[in-house]
């Protein structure tokens, strides 16, 4: 099952996101199905990977910001980071993954420029629960710069693409989440 969730700044997507990582774990498949994990010899119960998509450099309030996710979350959870790689990375993994976020990947590549075909082929492909989150970015003020709307452009597109695999999509408003409906056919 592919959840994604959007939402602003400190909206609780990343809490919220955890939450269903965690429970998807629980549930004793680490939503892989049982026949899967016997055949295969892997052992999947419990098995949280979180997928990082930031480079945080020489940023300390980032570095802060990043360890207080850290501090949150279960210190058996795997962390795995990606960088151009991610959609290679999302098909090597068993298991509940929790990749957060797609903002910081796209603002990483030259132009924006990311292969959300690939993306989303990768996360269609897996047997284990995938929770991706991302930054809601329809919803601010205009950019005042070229490249801000860029970002924005790229991230909605991208964004429109994740949701389209997602089997279901999640928005956090101030802690509150609301679950949004499939479009209507076309």
């Amino acid at each position: 099952m592919i959840t994604f969730v959007l939402g602003g700044a400190r909206s609780g997507k990343s809490a919220l996101a955890e939450r269903l990582a965690a429970a998807s774990a629980r549930d004793g498949s680490g939503g892989v199905e049982s026949s899967n994990v016997e055949d295969s010899g892997i052992e999947n119960r419990g098995v949280v990977t979180y997928v990082a998509t930031m480079i945080i450099g020489d940023d300390v309030v980032l570095a802060e910001r990043v360890a207080a996710h850290r501090a949150r979350r279960p210190p058996d959870w795997a962390t795995v980071e990606a960088g151009a790689d991610l959609p290679d990375v999302i098909e090597t993994l068993s298991g509940t993954v929790l990749l957060d976020s797609l903002g910081p990947w796209i603002a990483a590549q030259p132009d924006f420029a990311v292969d959300a075909d690939a993306l989303c082929a990768a996360l269609a492909r897996r047997s284990g629960d995938t929770i991706v989150v991302s930054d809601e970015v329809g919803l601010g003020v205009y950019p005042a710069t070229d490249l801000g709307g860029a970002f924005r452009d790229a991230l909605g597109t991208l964004n429109q693409a994740v949701a389209a695999v997602a089997d279901r999509v999640l928005l956090t408003v101030a802690g509150r989440v609301v679950t949004l409906d499939r479009p209507p056919d076309r």
